[in-house]
């Protein structure tokens, strides 16, 4: 599992559990989005760093669709697993 849910409402800032179904849903459908992102499976364990720091933020941007940080949001996971698809070819 690359985060779990209390990890995922602390990524969030949310303090209740009302959204819960929401944010594990979103939670289960990110190891499947960097799988086809970066070729390579990231769920296993030990998780990396660098994929668990992605899929906090593909949650934020996910979770928070439209904000004021929604484009930079964008760039920055996509530098990201730029980085992560490099690390996954290395790791073959």
């Amino acid at each position: 599992m690359l985060i779990t849910l209390k990890e995922g409402r602390e990524a969030l800032r949310l303090d209740g559990t009302d959204n819960d179904n929401i944010i594990q849903a979103l939670i289960d459908s990110i190891p499947s989005y960097l799988e086809v992102s970066t070729g390579r499976s990231w769920d296993t364990e030990p998780v990396h760093p660098l994929a668990q720091t992605i899929a906090k933020f593909i949650l934020q941007l996910w979770y928070y669709e439209q904000g004021p940080d929604t484009e930079r949001l964008k760039r920055t996971i996509d530098s990201l697993l730029v980085g992560l698809t490099a690390i996954g070819r290395t790791l073959e």
